[in-house]
């Protein structure tokens, strides 16, 4: 028979690579960030397929609440970090549009006008 980690288990690999996460947000390291996050997400779906465990976990309330506060104290930290850089993404991004849009403008301008209809 496999084993399978139990929940306790999912829950203290998710606050280690949550914890990996706050340092990778931390050096702006955003491609470590997304693989960790790739990881958490991978145990997020087992802990999902794990559910029928959740009546055992019990027995260990105080442990799993821990568990769960620690993993969404660093989550609030990555977000510290993560926001004002998707912030300044989107107005570079927002930036780029508008002078793409200005540059479209004026190219569709500068086509409508005749050499001859220059300075008349």
């Amino acid at each position: 028979m496999r084993w399978m980690p139990s929940q306790i288990e999912l829950y203290e690999e998710v606050l280690r690579l949550s914890s990996r996460m706050v340092a990778a947000a931390r050096a702006g390291d955003w491609d470590d960030l997304i693989e960790l996050e790739r990881g958490i997400d991978s145990l997020r779906n087992a802990l999902r397929a794990t559910a029928e465990e959740a009546c055992a976990l019990a027995t260990e309330p105080t442990h799993k609440h821990s568990l769960i506060r620690r993993i969404l104290e660093d989550d609030a930290e990555v977000r510290r970090h993560t926001e004002p850089w998707m912030e300044h993404l989107c107005q570079f991004l927002g930036d780029s549009t508008r002078r793409r849009d200005i540059l479209k403008a004026y190219a569709a301008d500068i086509g409508r006008v005749s050499p001859g209809s220059v300075g008349t």
